[in-house]
C-alpha cells in the first residue's frame, strides 16, 4: 500500500474584491466535475492539466475572522495513484514547458498562490472514507528539522482522542514534502463543536466558570512545544459546495 500524495494550495485575491473568491471556487469546482468524464489526462488551452487522477478533494473559503488574510481560498488535491499517478501527470505538463502552461481562464483573477506537496503519514484517513463536515480546522506548523513524523505521531496518539471528544474528526495528517520542517493537519468539525472546545480551553485557563474545563487541551499545547520551532497557526475553513469534502445541504444546489 503506497502513501497518499496530495497538494494544498493557498490562494489570495487582491485588491479586496469579495466576488473573486466566489468566481474562482465556482469555476474550479465546475471544471473538475467535467474532468470525471475524461478517459485520459490532457493538457488543454486555458485550464492546464485535465485529469480524473488529479482530484479536487477540498475547495474551501477561509474564515477570515480566525486569522486568514481576507479574502482567501484553500484547495486540497488528491493525486490518485500517488507518485506514479496524479503526481506524474502534474509533472508531465512541465516537460518541454509547453506554451499552454502560460494561458488560463482565470488569469488576473488570483493575486498569488502558494502550493505545497503533502505526503500522508501512518494514521492519516483515506479521504474518500471521510464524512464531510461544515467546517475544517486547518493547522500549518513549523517543526524542528526532522521532527515532522514524530510530531504527527504524537498528534495521532495523543491529540486526536482529545479533539474527537470535542467533535473534531481527523481528516488528514501530512508531512510537507521536499522540506523537513513543516506539517499540515486537517480536522472536520461543526460550529457548535468549535465553540464548545474554545470555551473548554478558556475554562482550563480560569477564564470561564460556566462550562467544564478540559485541561488536556492545555497539556497538548505544552507537549507540542517539544516538536515546534517557528510559526504555528490553526484557522478555520468552510468547504465550497461541489467539492468532495463539502456536505450536501438540503435545498441548496451545487454552483454551476
Amino acid at each position: 500500500m503506497r502513501r497518499g500524495i496530495y497538494l494544498i494550495e493557498e490562494v489570495d485575491f487582491r485588491p479586496m474584491n469579495s466576488r473573486r473568491p466566489l468566481e474562482y471556487l465556482t469555476w474550479l469546482t465546475r471544471y473538475k466535475r467535467e474532468d470525471q468524464d475524461l478517459a485520459e489526462p490532457e493538457l488543454t488551452r486555458g485550464t492546464s492539466i485535465r485529469s480524473r487522477e488529479i482530484d479536487l478533494a477540498g475547495a474551501f473559503y477561509a474564515v477570515g475572522i480566525t486569522g486568514h488574510p481576507q479574502f482567501k481560498a484553500v484547495t486540497l488535491w488528491e493525486c490518485h495513484g500517488g507518485w506514479d499517478g496524479g503526481w506524474r501527470q502534474m509533472m508531465d505538463i512541465y516537460d518541454g514547458v509547453d506554451e499552454r502552461l502560460f494561458l488560463s481562464d482565470i488569469d488576473d483573477l488570483r493575486f498569488s498562490a502558494f502550493s505545497r506537496p503533502l505526503g500522508a503519514v501512518p494514521g492519516s484517513p483515506d479521504l474518500p472514507a471521510v464524512t464531510p463536515a461544515p467546517f475544517y480546522l486547518f493547522e500549518s506548523a513549523r517543526v524542528r528539522p526532522g521532527a515532522a513524523f514524530d510530531y504527527l505521531a504524537a498528534v495521532r496518539e495523543e491529540r486526536a482522542p482529545v479533539l474527537a471528544d470535542h467533535g473534531h474528526q481527523c481528516t488528514g495528517l501530512y508531512e510537507v514534502l521536499f522540506c523537513d520542517t513543516e506539517v499540515v493537519t486537517l480536522w472536520g468539525t461543526t460550529a457548535d463543536a468549535h465553540l464548545a472546545m474554545q470555551r473548554a480551553r478558556d475554562a482550563a485557563l480560569g477564564l470561564d466558570d460556566e462550562v467544564e474545563a478540559d485541561h488536556r487541551l492545555l497539556a497538548w499545547e505544552k507537549r507540542a512545544r517539544a516538536f515546534l520551532e517557528g510559526p504555528h497557526r490553526e484557522t478555520l475553513l468552510t468547504p465550497f459546495p461541489g467539492c468532495r469534502l463539502a456536505p450536501v445541504r438540503p435545498g441548496r444546489s451545487t454552483p454551476e
